[in-house]
């Protein structure tokens, strides 16, 4: 099986760093199952796609909803072929101090971040081993590492690292890699709300965060749809377990 007739699932696909990379993928040669709760999003990245010549299709869908993902990943396997490449970057925040941070808050958190990638995770093992060849790539975040006001956060990306490295020791037998990615500062929608809900210009936001990273700049989507693109290659056979921060600089 070649590239070209591979299918990758991306979760969260709908705007930002998810769609970007599900146009890198599409650019590699993968058929492409963009899956958000955001339609709008769906349906423009999917006419994008589609217009350029690449094989894609949008699916609504909660990815914490166990029979949701179960439908997800069926259709795409109908429509596309099986998907043996599952990018789980869907995320969302709910930021608050600890003291102030509601139940719901930390429930869904959890629920879109590990509930979510465990659930899509488990419905398309089965055909990557099945084909004896698969990748997963799990989007984690420096606030793994701690971060004031995301205790929820901090934790489910925390988690994921756990669960990255336990799919690739249960995987890797049947020519399945599981890899994370840790980003730093990306300039998304969601850091220019952050700005937004902090009351200062997406600019200064900016500017601040970029002077605290050593390559001096903040990160765009596309460098994480690189680092993406390598962890779903071909070439990146003997690379499994691993966290890879995508920072402008060391984390540890």
């Amino acid at each position: 099986m070649t590239e070209q007739q591979r299918t990758v699932l991306v979760t969260g696909a709908g705007r930002g760093i998810g769609a970007e990379i599900a146009r890198r993928l599409a650019s590699d040669g993968f058929n492409i199952a963009a899956i958000d709760v955001d339609k709008a999003g769906l349906e423009a990245l999917t006419a994008e796609l589609t217009a350029d010549g690449h094989k894609a299709i949008g699916i609504v869908a909660d990815i914490s909803d166990e029979t949701a993902v179960e439908a997800a990943v069926a259709r795409t396997a109908d429509e596309l072929g099986p998907p043996v490449v599952v990018v789980n970057n869907a995320g969302i925040i709910r930021d608050n101090l600890l003291f102030k941070m509601t139940v719901s808050d930390w429930d869904l958190v959890m629920d879109v971040h590990l509930r979510g990638s465990f659930l899509v995770a488990r419905a398309a093992q089965k055909h990557m081993v099945e084909a004896k060849w698969g990748r997963i790539v799990n989007l984690s975040s420096t606030s793994a590492l701690g971060n004031r006001g995301q205790a929820n956060y901090s934790a489910a990306k925390a988690g994921l690292q756990g669960f990255t490295k336990t799919l690739a020791l249960e995987l890797g037998p049947f020519g399945v890699t599981a890899n994370a990615i840790a980003p730093g500062f990306i300039e998304t929608e969601m850091t220019a709300s952050t700005a937004e809900r902090m009351g200062i210009t997406f600019e200064d936001f900016t500017a601040k965060a970029a002077a605290a990273i050593p390559v001096r700049r903040t990160g765009k989507p596309a460098d994480i749809a690189n680092a993406v693109s390598f962890f779903a290659s071909e070439n990146a056979g003997f690379v499994s377990g691993q966290v890879l921060y995508v920072a402008g600089g060391p984390k540890a």
